[in-house]
């Protein structure tokens, strides 16, 4: 009897060039709609507790999304399997997106939310797994790896199943425990045998996520005060605010993402798995933490100077709200600091002072009005970019004109 073989999933071959998908596009729409679930979750009743629940929420959506990326590059999201796959797990995280409200206090009537979320995130998890173990079925070096890997799978999953049973600070502490089981796990597992035989797409493939992020910081913007009727003070806050997301891209999209793809790509085959595992991986965590405290801070003043009802236009922000936008800032300067460390082993200075002068101002900046407090924020960030910009105008002009070298 003829045996009947199994249809083989094509793999990319080295250093292929290729670019991202629209499935993958498809595939980050539901992060954008996790992400606004996040802010609203951290906004809806803002103190230094919500904003930390708010942030391990993020770093758990970015380790199970980033598992998908490298995925993606190893074999063609629009391979039949992987695109099953992938429709399969954007469908856990749509319904783990919208148990964000009830991550940690599960709401009255229905299904317990807390546990729904665990095991939405279980189960994307594993189907991550298990197709990078039918990719990897005549690779030993990434099976091996993958079994060192498979740990952290489970026992992050574990970890966040008995969180879901608890409350109060025992359950956040769990949420902590699950993640470092997560990070800590996959970099003690190593990164000699993974396979990145597509730079130019992984590259490709963060700076849209980081896209993603920012609209979601745009959309913050808008939702509050969309439905109100325009005054001065809703005007000159919006664009502040815009302004300010317009600087965050510029501080990524200007140099930084064209850096991190030129020396990604040339970076030999053996050690490319290591620096994209710590400088995309590992590196860009911050950034979407930073992005998604700036979201929050903007949404904060929107609404101080958009509701007079309860605000006065001379309110400042107080609090958990400014320091999200303060260490938001203070975060996504520092990460872009570590990410170009990363991969050109030298220091953006002005990125570094401007980090520095926020922290130094958080304190006087406690008795300016929301709007100033976002003005001030703004001007320390394009100082920072347009002097930068200046120094280093030749550099500049050579890596975005593709002639950068390592």
């Amino acid at each position: 009897m003829a045996q009947v073989r199994q249809p083989r999933i094509h793999r990319r071959g080295e250093d292929e060039e290729a670019s991202v998908s629209t499935l993958e596009l498809f595939f980050d729409l539901v992060f954008v709609f996790a992400l606004t679930q996040v802010t609203a979750f951290m906004a809806q009743d803002i103190s230094a507790r919500s904003v930390v629940q708010g942030v391990l929420i993020v770093v758990l959506l970015w380790w199970a999304w980033t598992g998908y990326a490298w995925l993606a590059n190893v074999v063609s999201a629009e391979e039949p399997a992987i695109t099953v796959v992938m429709l399969a797990a954007m469908a856990a995280m749509f319904l783990l997106a919208l148990c964000i409200p009830e991550a940690y206090d599960d709401g009255a009537g229905g299904l317990d939310g807390p546990l729904v979320l665990a095991l939405c995130y279980l189960a994307f998890r594993v189907m991550h797994l298990v197709m990078f173990v039918v990719v990897a079925r005549d690779d030993p070096v990434l099976r091996a790896q993958l079994a060192r890997f498979t740990p952290s799978v489970f026992g992050s999953s574990i970890v966040l199943l008995v969180a879901a049973a608890t409350e109060g600070p025992t359950q956040t502490w769990l949420w902590v425990l699950a993640l470092v089981v997560d990070y800590v796990g996959t970099a003690l597992g190593g990164s000699s045998g993974w396979r990145l035989p597509a730079p130019g797409h992984f590259a490709e493939r963060h700076g849209l996520i980081i896209i993603v992020a920012l609209g979601e910081s745009i959309v913050a913007i808008g939702v509050g005060v969309a439905q109100l009727p325009v005054t001065w003070p809703i005007i000159a806050a919006s664009l502040l605010a815009l302004f300010l997301v317009q600087a965050l891209w510029w501080a990524y999209f200007d140099v930084s993402a064209l850096l991190g793809e030129h020396v990604l790509t040339r970076e030999p085959a053996a050690t490319r798995p290591r620096l994209a595992r710590n400088a995309y991986s590992f590196a860009h965590l911050p950034l979407m933490v930073g992005i998604v405290l700036v979201a929050l801070g903007l949404k904060k003043v929107l609404e101080y100077v958009a509701d007079t009802e309860h605000h006065d236009l001379s309110e400042p922000l107080k609090g958990a709200a400014l320091g999200a936008l303060v260490l938001g800032l203070v975060t996504y300067l520092v990460a872009h600091v570590l990410f170009k460390h990363l991969v050109t082993h030298q220091l953006s200075t002005a990125r570094l002072v401007a980090a520095v002068v926020l922290l130094v101002a958080w304190a006087p900046l406690r008795e300016v009005p929301a709007l100033g407090q976002l003005g001030v924020a703004l001007l320390v960030v394009v100082v920072a970019l347009g002097s930068e910009a200046v120094v280093h105008r030749e550099r500049r002009r050579e890596i975005r004109s593709g002639r950068s070298g390592h």
